[in-house]
């Protein structure tokens, strides 16, 4: 089966506790340190295409979230990524040459604000997700969009004795002539064994295709992050409470179709703590 990268990544490394319609209780932080692995050579296009180097994208990152009050949560999120363009898949002369480099992504900012809160929760939230990703012309190598970008999304989340279900729908309202998507994401979650939660999620974007940016031929042949990109994906979470306050996870993400992504899984662990 086909499998996938992009599934915006600050999504695929959450944990149950992150990033889902709940929101913090007042002055409680949450951190969350995790690290996710691909390397690909094939592309999902129309038709599918390979690049012109095997390419390796690993992302460190840290995840934060703070507590104004018990209804209104502060959003912080670094990437450092660890890109690698490595040797050429053919013998034909090379556009791309060869690279290793490790930079900053695109730093997101965000608040979440609770709506509703009964049985369901609801929730809004705006993330900012900041120019602060670098190209490379010569290896090709793209840490993060050219562009800023606006989140705004709708959240909804009930939980149950021993599971739980959540979802959103919102938009990335990017700008210099990338194009916007519709995003679109729903998860469940549940404990068969004592501290040990598997969660299971689908998420899907869609490009509006109203942007025209043209990227340079190094950066296509890489496949990070270009313009129209799309999937619906799905994926598996693992997270184990080691206390209250402190656990491990693990995560897998890959697609049932795509455009202008890798056809390659990503795998991920990671760590966080609640204060």
């Amino acid at each position: 089966m086909t499998r996938l990268l992009y599934i915006c990544i600050f999504l695929y490394t959450a944990v149950v506790f992150s990033q889902g319609a709940w929101t913090r209780a007042n002055k409680e932080v949450y951190s969350q340190l995790s690290f996710n692995s691909i390397t690909y050579s094939n592309i999902f296009g129309n038709p599918d295409y390979d690049t012109e180097r095997k390419i390796s994208d690993n992302t460190l990152q840290l995840y934060t979230e703070y507590g104004v009050s018990n209804k209104t949560t502060l959003i912080f999120n670094l990437p450092l990524k660890l890109l690698n363009a490595g040797n050429t898949l053919e013998n034909n002369t090379p556009i791309t040459s060869e690279g290793s480099e490790n930079t900053l992504g695109n730093i997101t900012l965000g608040v979440k604000y609770q709506l509703y809160k009964k049985n369901w929760v609801v929730s809004g939230q705006l993330n900012v997700e900041t120019n602060t990703g670098t190209f490379f012309q010569e290896s090709g190598l793209r840490s993060g969009y050219d562009t800023w970008t606006l989140v705004p999304r709708i959240n909804i989340g009930r939980s149950f004795d021993g599971f739980y279900i959540q979802g959103y729908t919102g938009v990335d309202v990017r700008f210099n002539d990338y194009s916007s998507n519709l995003r679109v994401g729903a998860e469940i979650g549940a404990t068969p064994i004592k501290k040990l939660w598997t969660i299971g999620f689908l998420d899907f974007s869609s490009s509006f295709k109203n942007g025209a940016i043209v990227l340079p031929v190094e950066n296509v042949l890489t496949g990070l992050y270009v313009n129209d990109q799309e999937y619906f994906a799905y994926g598996l979470k693992l997270i184990y409470e080691a206390s209250n306050t402190f656990g491990f996870l693990a995560n897998y993400a890959g697609a049932l179709s795509g455009t202008n992504v890798p056809k390659s899984g990503v795998l991920g662990i990671g760590l966080y703590h609640k204060f």
